[in-house]
């Protein structure tokens, strides 16, 4: 007769930062969230346009100003390039410290939570279901 041994159940290790995160970066959106944000998402129109020129310190005020605002936004990206597109995307994300929500085409919905959201104004408290 033959006998095995159980191994003990291997625990898959995280990173401590993805335990605990950076000021600087924000906790990742969950599933639900990002479900429920791309229904909202669905019915905006983008918010602002970036064009060949890149992220210019006009595209970054406006960028702060609408997530002050509302919180998630709809971003069109005039890039041919699906690559440079790519890049521009994440590099708008890192320098807005805003969570990619979606992105289809050349769009992206972005969003970052804004503590003190005017509800009149912010997209997530409108369409609150």
């Amino acid at each position: 007769m033959r006998t095995f041994q159980l191994l003990p159940k291997q625990r898959k290790r995280i990173p401590f930062s993805a335990v605990s995160p950076s000021q600087d970066q924000s906790m990742a959106l969950t599933n639900e969230q990002k479900k429920h944000f791309k229904s909202i998402g669905h019915h905006l129109k983008p918010v602002l346009i970036v064009a060949e020129n890149g992220l210019t310190e006009g595209v970054q005020a406006e960028l702060e100003r609408a997530l002050n605002d509302h919180e998630l936004i709809k971003v069109q990206f005039r890039i041919t390039e699906r690559d440079d597109r790519r890049a521009l995307i994440e590099e708008l994300s890192k320098v807005s410290r805003c969570e990619v929500v979606q992105i289809i085409g050349k769009m992206a919905l972005v969003y970052r939570k804004n503590p003190k959201a005017n509800k009149n104004l912010s997209n997530i408290h409108r369409y609150q279901a």
